[in-house]
């Protein structure tokens, strides 16, 4: 006998932050929300992605002693005995703590959470089962996809998780090996990278493309390969995989050059996909596309009308901070809600390599194939009081902007970059130019006032005619 169905105004699939946010940003307006999770709450930014990486990104700091290094000049070596669980316990504590404070937000939003897996019955009734109990039930006006993505595990590749890892099951592993080969130069596989770079691993990372990131400005780019290669990691640019084995050792990984390289274990950082297995989207007409994800208009409808995607399930840019702004956007396009129609033109990135970077805006390069004439103004971490005081003088913050002293794009790498970037990312969007910088009172001694010193490097430069033309 069929189960009578359960209505609501929205119904929202998945707890990562597109979905948590959405589900909150309806209820708070009075709307009947039920969210449908089927693991643990937060998704892969929680437990998998964002979170835990920033976490033992911070873990291999302090374990390697690298930012002690740069203030004493003591050669740390890492902590003898140094166990997974030591490396893991503050990643534990704080995914933890995350997936509490979800639980709590949607209770105090009065969210009905659903335990199971989704999947559509039709365009507008969802069935969740649980183990082994009956199915729910569920029928909305509204239905958010916000189910995340998963790795893109290649057939031809051995994983077993213990010598061959993805980018989610390597925060797994049981022990921090002697040496590794990260495939794939993306951002996750320049974060892994990094992180294990510092704890003294022997770490080769191999990307076919010429140069790291190279949606970063080229300037940044090459300054997180000199970094990184400084600390130890060796960067194989231009190659692509053949054929990966195991050995008694570890792993053989062969290029297609001829080139071998053997090491004990290997992350595969090489995409990923929308996490769609079991929703049986075929059922209402819907399908990821040739990237493997959702597609959606700037509202984030899908193709049906009343079914929203939101988040790592839609693609690029595929961070948490946009993520979460992305459900609130459709809801609030959905319901009709007079509060936030649209994203901010210009997207802060953070990527929390060693050292860390964060972007905004224009680059140098985009200016070019823009057309757009340009200055460049530049401030040095190596002439910061405060980043000489924490042991930082590599860094450097990079501004790009108009002949009108218009500011078009912020470029930073180093320590607290992600956190810099905010400032210029508020000037972009209001229209500003750098005349805010020289302007405004810096605390002293901050960072932030390198964003003053880079507009007066920037100011020379536009008085001395020394423009980039496009």
């Amino acid at each position: 006998m069929e189960t009578a169905a359960e209505h609501f105004d929205l119904i929202v699939i998945g707890s990562g932050p597109a979905g948590e946010k959405a589900a909150a940003q309806a209820a708070y307006f009075g709307k009947q929300v039920a969210l449908i999770e089927r693991g643990l709450l937060g998704g892969a930014g929680i437990n998998t992605g964002t979170v835990p990486t920033k976490t033992l990104r911070e873990s291999a700091l302090y374990f390697s002693g690298l930012k002690q290094r740069g203030l004493y000049g003591i050669d740390y070596s890492l902590r003898e005995g140094l166990t997974v669980g030591d490396f893991m316990h503050r990643k534990e504590a704080v995914v933890t703590w995350e997936r509490e404070k979800i639980a709590l937000n949607l209770e105090a939003h009065k969210v009905t959470l659903i335990r199971g897996e989704a999947s559509f019955e039709d365009a507008r009734t969802i069935s969740v089962r649980e183990k082994d109990e009956a199915p729910r039930r569920l029928t909305a006006g509204v239905i958010l996809i916000a189910t995340g993505s998963s790795p893109h595990r290649a057939p031809e590749i051995p994983y077993d998780d213990r010598f061959v890892f993805d980018s989610d099951s390597i925060l797994k592993m049981d022990r921090i090996p002697k040496s590794m080969v990260v495939v794939g130069g993306g951002v996750i596989g320049c974060e892994y990278a990094s992180i294990f770079t510092a704890l003294g691993v022997q770490v080769v990372l191999v990307d076919g493309r010429d140069r790291l990131l190279p949606f970063l400005d080229v300037e940044i780019s090459g300054r997180l390969a000199e970094r990184l290669t400084n600390l130890g990691l060796e960067f194989i640019a231009g190659e692509r995989m053949a054929t990966l084995e195991r050995t008694p050792g570890g792993v053989r990984l062969t290029l297609k050059s001829g080139k071998v390289i053997e090491r004990e274990t290997a992350i595969f950082a090489a995409g990923r996909r929308g996490a769609v297995e079991g929703l049986h989207l075929e059922r209402i007409g819907l399908a990821l596309n040739a990237r493997g994800t959702l597609e959606v208009d700037s509202n984030y409808q899908t193709s049906v009308q009343h079914i929203y995607a939101a988040g790592d399930v839609i693609g690029f840019p595929a961070l948490f901070s946009t993520s979460m702004e992305q459900g609130r956007v459709a809801m609030c396009h959905a319901f009709d809600f007079p509060y936030k129609k649209r994203l901010a033109s210009t997207l802060p990135m953070g990527i929390y390599t060693i050292p860390e970077i964060s972007a905004v805006g224009e680059s140098e390069e985009s200016c070019r194939e823009k057309g757009i004439s340009h200055v460049v103004g530049r401030a040095r971490y190596s002439n910061n009081t405060r980043a000489q005081i924490s042991g930082d003088s590599t860094g450097l913050l990079k501004l790009v902007f108009a002949r009108n002293k218009r500011l078009l794009g912020v470029h930073i790498i180093g320590e607290n970059a992600t956190e810099l970037i905010h400032l210029g990312s508020a000037l972009i969007e209001t229209g500003g130019t750098i005349d805010s910088f020289i302007e405004l009172v810096f605390n002293y001694p901050t960072l932030s006032e390198m964003y003053k010193y880079a507009a007066y490097d920037g100011l020379g430069n536009l008085a001395g005619h020394k423009l980039r033309e496009g």
